[in-house]
C-alpha cells in the first residue's frame, strides 16, 4: 500500500448480485430411508478451500527472490522482474493467456502482468488484482506479497477446478504501486472506453496477512462489500469498514473510472485499539503491521490465520461474483472450514459449529450444506447432531454409489431443537479401501 501522501478518497457505487442454493430433505435418523442419499440436489458451485501451504510457498519464493536481488522487489529493480517472471510462469502452466504491459516511471521500466482465464462472457469481466512491487527498503512480504500470493493461488484454483463462470475472469499484478499507483493507473488510462464498460467489478487485495491483523472490508460497492462481509460473518469473524487505506491502493484508478470496486485489508501503520484487540485478538496499542515499509517485512511478518481467511475470502468472492445473478437464500449462516479426517472403515468423526445469540428453537427448514471429500461416497453415513445429541440422518451408505465426494445441501426439520448450542456433523466410513475428510459444512437458520 502506498504512503498516505498519495491517498485518494473512495465513494460508493451500486449494482446487484445474489446466489442460489438447491436443497434436499432430511429426516431424523430413525426414519431415514435407504435412498436418502439419492434425494439430494447439487448445490451451485462453491469456492474451494485455498491451501495456506500453497500461499505461503509463493511467499517463500518471493522472499528468496528479494534476498537474491538486493533485499527488495521494488519497481525498476531485478527483484521485481524476477517476481513477475515467477507469477507468469505459474499462470502459463495453468492454462492462462498472459501478457506483460510495460510502462515507464522514474526513468525505469515497469510491468503489469495480466492473466485471462478462457471462457465466460467477454462483455462482463470480473477482475481481481494486487500490486507485486515492494518498497526499496525490504522484501515486501506482507505489503504486498500477501495479496499477490492469494490472488495467484486463487487463479490457480480456478484452473484446478476448470471453472466455467458466467463472467470472464481476469487477474492482474500491478507494478510501481508504491510510487503512486503507477501501474494500475497506466492500465485503466489506456483501457478503451468500450473495454472499461465491460468490467463488472475489480477486487483488490493489498496487505492481507498483517501480523497484528484486523479484518477490514472496502465499502465502495454494496454488492462486493456484502459478498465479503457475509463470508466472514459465516466464520463468526467480525469486520470493520476499511478507512486507513482509502484511495491508497490499486482499486482507486478503477473507482475513478466508474468501475465497482471492493477488497480486503488487515491494517498497516495504524494502531489496534483495545476494542479491536478484544474482538480480533492481537495486541492493543501496537500497529497492525509494525514492519510496514521496513526491512523486517519478511516471511516472519505474516499472520497465518489472517492470510488463510483472506485467501479463502478472495476465492469466495471470485466464485460468487463471477456467477450469474440468481436469488439469495434467506437466513443467517454459521460455518466451519476446519478439515476433519474420516478414517477408512473406522469410527465416526464429528465437526462442530457453535451457535449462539439466537432465540427459541431452530427452524423447520434448517439448511445443512456439506462438502465432504471422499473417493467412494457410498461408504459414508452422515448425520446432523443437534445440541442435545438428537441425530438427523442426512445420508445412508450405498454399495452401488461409486461416485466421489458429497457436496450438497439438506433441509432438516429441527423445530424441536434449541437453536443455541453446539451442532455437529457426524461422518462414518463403513467400508474399506477409500479415504476422505470433511472439508467444510454450514448451517443456515
Amino acid at each position: 500500500m502506498i504512503p498516505n501522501r498519495f491517498a485518494l478518497r473512495r465513494s460508493r457505487a451500486a449494482t446487484a448480485l445474489a446466489f442460489v442454493a438447491l436443497l434436499a430433505t432430511a429426516v431424523p435418523a430413525a426414519q431415514a430411508a435407504d435412498n436418502a442419499s439419492g434425494a439430494t440436489a447439487p448445490q451451485a458451485a462453491a469456492a474451494p478451500d485455498i491451501p495456506l501451504a500453497n500461499v505461503k510457498a509463493h511467499l517463500t519464493q518471493l522472499q528468496s527472490i528479494a534476498t537474491a536481488n538486493g533485499g527488495n522487489r521494488a519497481h525498476g529493480r531485478a527483484g521485481y522482474k524476477a517476481s513477475i517472471d515467477y507469477v507468469k510462469a505459474k499462470l502459463d502452466a495453468a492454462g492462462y493467456t498472459t501478457s506483460l504491459q510495460q510502462f515507464t516511471s522514474g526513468g525505469a521500466t515497469g510491468y503489469n502482468l495480466i492473466a485471462d482465464w478462457p471462457g465466460g462472457d467477454p462483455g462482463k469481466v470480473l477482475m481481481a488484482g494486487s500490486h507485486l512491487d515492494s518498497v526499496s527498503s525490504g522484501a515486501g512480504i506482507n505489503d504486498n506479497g500477501s495479496g499477490s500470493a492469494a490472488v495467484l493461488e486463487t487463479a490457480l484454483a480456478v484452473s484446478r477446478a476448470q471453472l466455467a463462470p458466467d463472467k470472464h475472469l481476469r487477474f492482474a499484478w500491478w507494478g510501481a504501486e508504491e510510487l503512486g499507483l503507477i501501474g494500475s493507473k497506466h492500465y485503466v488510462n489506456n483501457l478503451p472506453t468500450t473495454e472499461r464498460a465491460k468490467l463488472s467489478g475489480y477486487l483488490n487485495f493489498d496487505m492481507i496477512g498483517s501480523p497484528n491483523a484486523g479484518y477490514f472490508v472496502y465499502d465502495d460497492d454494496p454488492v462486493i462489500e456484502k459478498t465479503f462481509k457475509d463470508y466472514f460473518a459465516a466464520l463468526s469473524v467480525p469486520t470493520e469498514i476499511e478507512t486507513e487505506g482509502d484511495g491508497r491502493s490499486d482499486h482507486a484508478p478503477f473507482k475513478a473510472a466508474g468501475i465497482p470496486v471492493g477488497g480486503l485489508f488487515t491494517g498497516a501503520s495504524n494502531t489496534k485499539s483495545s476494542a479491536q484487540a478484544q474482538k480480533w485478538g492481537g495486541t492493543a496499542g501496537q500497529a497492525f503491521d509494525r514492519c510496514y515499509h521496513s526491512s523486517c517485512d519478511t516471511t516472519a511478518n505474516i499472520n497465518d490465520t489472517a492470510l488463510d481467511r483472506n485467501s479463502d475470502a478472495a476465492a469466495h468472492a471470485v466464485w460468487t461474483l463471477s456467477a450469474g445473478t440468481v436469488t439469495p437464500p434467506a437466513g443467517d449462516v454459521y460455518s466451519t472450514t476446519t478439515d476433519v479426517s474420516v478414517p477408512d472403515n473406522g469410527a465416526a468423526v464429528t465437526s462442530s459449529i457453535p451457535v449462539s445469540g439466537r432465540t427459541g428453537n431452530a427452524p423447520a427448514t434448517l439448511q445443512v450444506g456439506v462438502d465432504i471429500k471422499h473417493t467412494y461416497r457410498g461408504d459414508l453415513v452422515v448425520d446432523l447432531l443437534a445440541p442435545d445429541g438428537t441425530a438427523y440422518r442426512l445420508k445412508n451408505s450405498s454399495g452401488s454409489d461409486s461416485a466421489d465426494n458429497v457436496i450438497t445441501s439438506y433441509t432438516v426439520n429441527a423445530s424441536a431443537e434449541a437453536a443455541n448450542g453446539t451442532w455437529r456433523l457426524r461422518v462414518q466410513d463403513v467400508a474399506a479401501q477409500d479415504t476422505g475428510y470433511i472439508d467444510s459444512w454450514k448451517l443456515t437458520f
